[in-house]
């Protein structure tokens, strides 16, 4: 493409050159009136004798036309070379394109299906997104429901309406007749994102559902960490949400820390095309957030997730009928300062240099007691170290201090190699296994 639109701006300025050139030519021979050749009857009979000073005169405003022209000729070339960089690839390889880089574009694509509050969800979208074109609104809504689809129509053409074509119910093992909600959430998703990545032909996509509002500098997070998930093998996504993001669990002086984590987190996360086309052939018919959370789909990939939360879920009802929701998730901190991800070195998440400074924090920290911890009785500020070294201390010492204590495949919420870092009583504590630790065991679920 840019070789065809170099050599248009090269036919195109020979062309130009050229055409001054027969024309400052033209201008050159032509015969100053009543010196050469044989003038018309009406000429001889109207025109006075030249004199000498009308020849010097022509001759002089020749001169200043042609002057003129070549300038012009100047000026044209000039701004060629200028603008050669865009279209010449040398021009490129030395450094010389001025011109700002083409922001890509990150669609955010809206789980819908039978809330009506999904207007909450949009309306928050649709007020903080920078950019109509940078990050297109997509909704697909299954279900049917026809009042939620009026409520999405009412956008008109600030977002795009998909509706999921198939609404009959699974054919599913009479035992799990129960969970046919969450088969349909499956097939849902499974047709969704085929529909950003294989029908609109997106490289990457930000997924939220219909009950999810979201932080001031949430298009900004996903932003400045779009480079970061594309360059590193060992990530394959990146969440908005901390599961242990509770108020009180998190300092909120650090609203620009991120961490790596083991555990997909979901609740607004952004997937990458090469990423989907790995797992859509094998996609579960149910549960597809805890396959995901298996290791023959994670394959030790790590997520990025924050220290607040960048959304939060107002969505008590719907197939979970409510787990967790009262006792964790409605109150998990919603950030409210806005972080300039994109303008941020995020070099430091790289797996290297993350795994070695974070377990170096982790466990040159002193190891204290669950009693002490809960009693308030730490000395300094930290950080702290607990320790663990059975599931069942884990889910003892996660319930006690009020974190999430379920395992999925063995890895816990937020857990990066097995440590869990949180805030209790204003210090941060790192809930550990022993030093030397190598695996998960998928038996701790």
């Amino acid at each position: 493409m840019l070789r065809k639109k170099g050599s248009v701006i090269l036919c195109g300025a020979f062309l130009f050159i050229t055409w001054n050139a027969i024309l400052v030519l033209l201008l050159w021979g032509r015969t100053p009136a009543g010196q050469s050749g044989q003038p018309g009857r009406e000429h001889r009979e109207l025109a006075a004798e030249p004199t000498s000073s009308d020849v010097v005169g022509d001759v002089l405003r020749m001169a200043d036309t042609f002057e003129a022209e070549l300038e012009r000729q100047k000026d044209i070339l000039l701004e060629i070379q200028k603008h050669q960089s865009l279209w010449d690839p040398k021009a490129q390889a030395k450094g010389k394109l001025v011109t700002a880089p083409r922001q890509p574009v990150i669609p955010i694509l809206v789980i819908a299906c039978n809330r009506v509050t999904v207007k909450r969800c949009l309306d928050k979208l649709l007020q903080l997104r920078p950019s109509a074109e940078l990050h297109p609104i997509i909704v697909s809504q299954d279900c049917g429901h026809a009042e939620t689809a009026e409520v999405i129509r009412s956008y008109g053409d600030q977002v795009t309406h998909l509706k999921q074509p198939d609404l009959s119910n699974v054919a599913v093992h009479p035992g799990h007749k129960k969970f046919q909600g969450y088969y349909k959430i499956s097939r849902h998703y499974r047709w969704a994102l085929n529909q950003v990545f294989k029908t609109l032909g997106h490289s990457s996509v930000v997924i939220v559902e219909d009950d999810l509002e979201v932080a001031p500098d949430f298009f900004e997070y996903f932003g400045g960490l779009l480079p970061v998930l594309k360059s590193d093998p060992s990530l394959w996504c990146v969440s908005a949400w901390n599961d242990n993001g509770r108020e009180g669990y998190v300092d909120p002086s650090k609203s620009n820390l991120l961490y790596r984590t083991d555990f997909f987190p979901g609740l607004g996360w952004m997937l990458l095309k090469d990423v989907w086309e790995e797992l859509e052939p094998k996609w579960p018919a149910a549960f597809w957030d805890d396959w995901m959370r298996q290791p023959e789909q994670r394959r030790d990939r790590s997520c990025i997730r924050p220290e607040i939360s960048r959304t939060l879920t107002f969505g008590r009802q719907g197939v979970s009928l409510g787990q967790f929701f009262d006792k964790y998730l409605r109150y998990i901190k919603l950030n409210a300062e806005f972080v300039p991800f994109t303008k941020i070195d995020l070099s430091y998440l790289k797996e290297e240099t993350y795994r070695e400074e974070f377990m170096k924090e982790a466990y040159s920290a002193p190891v204290v007691t669950y009693e002490e911890v809960k009693q308030g009785q730490l000395k300094g500020q930290g950080p702290f170290r607990l320790q663990y070294s059975t599931k069942d201390s884990f889910k003892m010492l996660a319930k006690n201090l009020g974190i999430m204590d379920d395992l999925k495949s063995g890895v816990p919420r937020t857990g990066y190699r097995g440590v869990v870092s949180f805030i209790s009583r204003g210090r941060r504590i790192y809930l550990a296994p022993p030093p030397g630790w190598t695996k998960y065991d998928a038996s701790w679920s």
